[in-house]
């Protein structure tokens, strides 16, 4: 039987950092990752010689001292990194049907604030005040800000909601929904999600906003490289089917193969009502699988991913952001005779090209519901398995019907696409093991803000997990979260302090 110090299940985001900080300090780590490619939404495809992303659509905070810098950096990745910054002034695209007005969101406080002056010349007390919000919440976080705090920080802004905050600081409605304009960035839902997840994923993207050139995968292929060169393995095409506790320990895990491994310490980088799935022990009780289990996910999505005629589409140095109404919360309940009611547009930064884009991704909200006639289909890249001519039938409908949404806002839209595929809820499910194909994971709710708040330490006392369900999903939040998970091993004022001194001026 294998034995390491910390085995990993899953090579997201979440398992590959924890794997390089703890194999950094000499721990013996194994990754186990079901799929041929490591990554999970870090992974990417080539179709028609163009490179797609499967999650990694912008990252914030790359900016020299920002929080995600400053970790990428500690983690020996960030130099190696190809990036491209967004439009300083307008690095997302705001608008809304029946409006001819587009609305930037600038980076920079300042210039986010002068940007959207020039169309709401009296709001500049509420674009103030939300700024002065966003700097306040952030600043609840502890490890947001790479410093050690307690949990009574951030207790007093957890119970904020992202709408009502909004209606706060003006009567002007326009304005509340521009600010909430690309809430598909967290599944945002009007009268539920809390204030704190808008400003910290918001602040990173104000303060600096990146594209991953020739994209995002390049992220795992880095954080792999520093597990290999730390002695680590990473284990490809291999799932974990079980998780064997006896006592108040996991024993050992079982492989898909029937192969029993042992460490002493193991991390689950699986959604935790997965976790628990596989998971064979006395120890964990029915009322804590049944919380895990009814947690509600964050809604799926539909991911057109379109291949360009060379020169036939500009690059846009920008996300776009349509919304099919003055709601830019409504799009999450479409009713499906009136889908899409709103979607994003994120065009890929490509080494080849500059003028002119060569791909694009257009991403929407789709429920799992309506995939559900194929729920029972499972195809991945290592189990090719066909959903049906009527799944297909399905996917090239629904991709008409948001091209043509598109091709409204942007005509000739439709001519200059080459070829595209799609990425449906079972696609997510599939790929990145999120059992209802949800798109960020477990949806936070300021009425319940703790129970949605999942910790790292489980009732067996060495077994961990990480990743997306944490506290916070996208490239920053995950990344947060592996610290989190790490310094269970090595504690957390010294791995905070290992952070800020590695990037510390000499």
């Amino acid at each position: 039987m294998h034995n390491y110090d910390v085995i990993i299940i899953g090579s997201g985001l979440g398992g590959l950092v924890c794997g390089a900080i703890l194999s950094r300090y000499g721990y013996r780590v194994t990754i186990y990752e079901k799929n041929r490619q490591i990554g999970g939404c870090l992974q990417t495809y080539s179709r028609d010689k163009v490179i797609f992303d499967s999650g990694v659509h912008y990252l914030g905070g790359l900016a020299e001292g920002e929080n995600l810098c400053t970790i990428f950096k500690y983690l020996g990745i960030y130099d190696d990194l190809k990036l491209k910054r967004m439009d300083m002034d307008g690095f997302d695209h705001i608008q809304f049907e029946g409006d001819p007005e587009v609305y930037r969101i600038a980076q920079g406080e300042e210039n986010f604030v002068n940007t959207l002056l020039k169309q709401f010349p009296g709001e500049e007390p509420a674009l103030r005040a939300y700024c002065a919000k966003i700097r306040e919440v952030c600043s609840k976080f502890p490890l947001y800000n790479l410093r050690i705090g307690d949990y009574e920080e951030k207790q007093r802004v957890l119970h904020l909601n992202t709408a009502d905050y909004l209606r706060s600081i003006t009567s002007n409605e326009k304005l509340q929904q521009v600010l909430a304009g690309n809430n598909l960035l967290y599944a945002g839902v009007a009268e539920k999600t809390p204030f704190y997840v808008h400003a910290l994923v918001l602040n990173s993207y104000m303060n600096s906003s990146w594209k991953c050139v020739d994209g995002g995968s390049q992220i795992g292929k880095l954080l792999s490289r520093k597990i290999l060169a730390n002695g680590g393995t990473i284990v490809r095409n291999m799932a974990v089917t079980g998780i064997v506790g006896v006592g108040d320990k996991v024993d050992h895990l079982v492989l898909q193969d029937g192969t029993k491994v042992k460490a002493d310490y193991y991390i689950s980088n699986l959604h935790p009502a997965q976790t628990l799935a596989i998971t064979q022990s006395d120890v964990i009780r029915g009322a804590y699988r049944n919380r895990m289990e009814g947690l509600a996910n964050s809604v799926g999505g539909f991911v057109l991913n379109v291949a360009l005629k060379p020169g036939s589409f500009p690059y846009l140095n920008y996300n776009y952001y349509y919304h099919a109404g003055n709601n830019s919360w409504a799009g999450i309940d479409y009713r499906e005779e009136e889908w899409p009611q709103t979607y994003a547009m994120y065009v890929s930064a490509s080494s080849r090209t500059t003028g002119s884009a060569e791909a694009l991704a257009i991403m929407t909200y789709m429920r799992y519901e309506e995939v559900a006639p194929w729920q029972h289909t499972f195809n991945t890249d290592t189990h090719a398995c066909s959903r049906g001519a009527d799944y297909e039938a399905f996917k090239q409908r629904k991709a008409e019907q948001l091209i043509t949404s598109v091709e409204k806002r942007f005509p000739g839209f439709r001519e200059a696409i080459l070829s595209y595929n799609v990425a449906t809820p079972l696609s997510y499910r599939d790929y990145l093991g999120t059992g209802d194909g949800s798109m960020y994971g477990i949806a936070k709710d300021c009425a319940d803000p703790l129970r949605t708040m999942v910790s790292a330490r489980t009732k067996l006392s060495n077994l961990y997990l990480t990743g997306q369900n944490l506290n916070l999903h996208g490239i920053l939040g995950v990344t947060l979260s592996s610290i989190i998970t790490s310094a269970e091993l090595l504690g957390m004022e010294f791995l905070v302090g290992e952070i800020n001194q590695s990037t510390a001026v000499k």
